[in-house]
This record gives C-alpha cells, structure tokens and sequence, in this order.
C-alpha cells in the first residue's frame, strides 16, 4: 500500500482534539507542517486525532468544538485539502481494526515502558497508591493507537517533539513483529525531529501546555491577544537598565515570530534597556502581524461548521481509498478469509514457504538490502545498498505495486539480471499481488 513512486516521501501529522490551538501548536506544528506540504516530493497526510482525545477529555462538546476549532486552524493557516490528505482519525474505521491487529503483536512489557503511563505509575507510587490508580486501558493502549494511525498509511516520516519520540520507535517495534510473523506488509516509520522549530514558553516561563493553563490561543481577539501579551511573567528591571535575552520568554516568543534581522533589533533594544511595556507592545505588534489575516479566515470558517464538515468527509473519502484495500490485504494475511477461497487448511509455516517473500537485512558495510525470493526460497533478486531501511522499503513497496515495470525502472539499484531472471521475478511479483489481492 506503501507510495509506487520511490521518490515520494510519506508525512504523517496528528493533533489531538481536546483544547483550543495556542501559539505554540503554530509555530512548534502547524506552521512548519503546512510549509513543508507544499514540497513536490512529499505526499503528506493530516489528521485530527479525535479517538486520542477519548483519553484524556470525558466532555462530548468539548471534544466536538475543539475538532472544529483544530480543523478551522489548520485550513487557515493554508492547509490544502485538495493538495494533502487531511482527515479525521474517527472517520476511518480501518484504525481501530488495524489498532487490535498490532494489539495481539504488542509485549506488553513493551507498553510497560511507555512514558505517559510510567509517569503516573511513578505518580501513584509517590503518593502510596496502587501503582494502576487511575490508568484506563486507553492511556495503556495509547501507543498502540497511534502506531495503527501511522502504519495504516505506510508513512516514512512522522514529525514530533523529542518528548515523542518514544512513540514512533514503539510503531516501528509493532510493524516489525507483524511483518515478522505474517509478511512484509509495513514500512517501518522515522520520527522526523527539526530544531529549529521553536517550542515556546507560556505565560508563566513554562513551557506553553493547556496542562500549565498557559497558553495564548491561536486565534484569540485582537484586543485580548494584546492582553495576555502584556500578562507575561517578567523580571522587575526598570526602563533604562539592560535586559538579558537569554531565559526570556518574551524575547523567544517574539524570535519565534521574527526574521533574524528584527530579532537582533530587539536584541539590541533589550541591551540599550527597553521597556517591559515597549517591548510587550512589540511583541504583540508583530504577532498580530503575521496573525491578522488568518484569523479573519479562521472566523469566517469556523462560523460555517457545514463547510469544515464537508472537507473532512472529502479527506476521509481519499483517506479510505488507501486504507480499505490495504485493511483487506492485511485481513488476509492473518487468516481473516473467505472460506471458500481455500479448498484446504494450511499451517503458518506452510503458508510462508508457499509464497514469495522479501526479506530486508543490514550488511557490515552498514548498507541495507533486500532480496526477492520465489516459493521454493530460490533467490530472484538481489538489491544493491541502500543508506537507510526506509529507502530500501520503499524500492519494496514500488516492486509490489509496480511489479515487472519497476525491476525496469529500479534496474539501477539492483544486481544485474538477464532476460529470464526479469521475466522469472515478473511472474513471482505477479502471484505475490494475486496472493495478497
């Protein structure tokens, strides 16, 4: 199911549905991913996490009114429906499917040692309690949740914060026990971590969390915007004396929003001694600079729920043409068949010596390859290296989906073969799809 063109890369982004997007959801996601969406050689996907919410949020009109509000913020900040896939997480009903699939493939000892769930196992124990007081089987199942959203579109790449990089290593661990035991099925994911996307401080200094109640909302009025602006925590430095840089929130907040040139400006002022007020003034100036006009488009969608409704519905629509073939492939391949396709049972291990296979492996030379072979384990083709698994993958996946067309047009990265060798791995890559199909 994995992109045919080798040289499209798959991006995935969620957000949980359960507040208001801040500032720091702008320029820690939203900003960067919708930029990065319009690259040519990326196939990208959006999705409003709204099953994750179940977890956290027990208020059905919050979870409904922050859905609008996340979808209304992503398509003012120039989101392209049309150009990127941009769904809701409950839509796709192959999820929740997928997600019991990876279920019965997860250790347990391996959701053991998930943060979220350590963390309030060592809350409990701090505070005397059964070390489970309060964990639902939805905080403990999280991660396996987020690997089904992220394994259903063989995504390549999954953009997120060091905090969740966790997460993404766990999907790689479930995709790899269930090609293991039933096939290569999965691209193994890579978290995608760019620093130079910003992480803004709060109100108070903290990190901005709807957790610490510090946030400054995306799309707030102009009027309250320059409010909570002017609330930041600051030191008592009168005007005149000379501000450090370094530890303020005010002044990241503003580099955040500021090209280099503006943020030496306001470095230079806070040396010379600006004012808290000034350069609160300034900050918000600038933020509602780059603010302004998407909030007048986030208004005017916002105020017409039936129109997000129906770019949602579409996005779901384009979501599941991927998704409802590649639940049925992955359906067969666990033994959830039609029973009159097979006149007789068949063992686990009969039913993998009577398939062809690919089989991905790593050299000493720290290169990645693969091979194709035919039912009888007789080799058909040998790939040359390649530096990372992903792109080994992803001249897998073009060969399962291109079959006879890419060994031509992947002739390059593979062992030389003669004309039966092609027509040979032709005919082995045609039963695999007729297999799977």
């Amino acid at each position: 199911m994995a992109s045919s063109n080798p040289d499209i890369v798959r991006f995935l982004t969620g957000i949980t549905t359960s507040g208001t997007p801040h500032l720091g959801n702008y320029v820690g996601s939203v900003r960067h991913s919708v930029r990065f969406s319009r690259r040519a050689d990326v196939q990208s996907f959006y999705f409003l996490a709204d099953y994750h919410a179940l977890i956290k949020v027990d208020e059905p009109a919050r979870i409904q009114r922050s859905t609008l509000e996340i979808a209304a913020t992503w398509l003012a900040c120039g989101l392209d429906p049309e150009r990127v896939t941009f769904y809701r997480q409950s839509d796709i009903p192959e999820i929740p499917e997928l997600t019991w699939f990876l279920t019965c493939v997860a250790g347990k000892g391996l959701l053991n040692r998930a943060h979220a769930y350590k963390a309030q196992v060592d809350k409990n124990v701090a505070k005397g309690e059964d070390p489970d007081a309060d964990v639902s089987a939805g905080l403990f199942m999280y991660p396996v949740l987020m690997a089904a959203d992220i394994l259903m579109f063989n995504a390549h790449k999954v953009p997120v914060g060091r905090d969740q990089v966790q997460h993404i290593e766990m999907a790689r661990d479930m995709g790899a026990s269930f090609n293991h035991l039933y096939g290569e099925h999965f691209t193994l994911p890579e978290a995608e971590i760019d620093d130079a996307v910003a992480t803004l401080p709060g109100l108070d200094g903290r990190k901005m969390s709807k957790s610490y109640d510090n946030t400054i909302p995306l799309f707030t009025p102009r009027a309250n915007l320059q409010k909570l602006i002017a609330g930041i925590v600051t030191d008592s430095r009168a005007p005149g004396e000379p501000k450090e840089t370094e530890g303020s929130a005010l002044f990241q907040i503003y580099q955040a929003f500021a090209d280099s040139e503006e943020t030496e400006t306001l470095r230079k002022a806070f040396a010379d001694g600006i004012g808290w007020g000034e350069a609160k003034q300034t900050l918000f100036e600038r933020i509602d600079r780059e603010i302004a006009p998407m909030r007048q488009h986030y208004d005017e969608l916002i105020n017409d729920p039936a129109r997000i409704e129906k770019i949602l519905r579409a996005g779901a629509e384009k979501a599941r043409a991927l998704s409802k073939p590649f639940l049925t492939e992955l359906r067969h391949a666990v033994g959830l068949r039609n029973l009159a396709s097979s006149a007789k049972p068949e063992t686990r291990k009969a039913a993998k010596v009577a398939r062809p296979s690919f089989k991905q492996y790593r050299e000493s030379d720290g290169l990645f390859y693969f091979k194709f072979l035919d039912a009888t384990g007789a080799q058909l083709v040998q790939s040359r290296g390649f530096a990372t698994p992903q792109e080994a993958g992803r001249a897998i996946a073009a060969l399962k989906q291109e079959r006879g067309a890419a060994l031509v047009q992947l002739a390059g990265q593979l062992e030389p073969m003669d004309d039966r060798g092609v027509i040979a791995a032709s005919a082995a890559l045609d039963a695999l799809a007729d297999e799977a199909a």
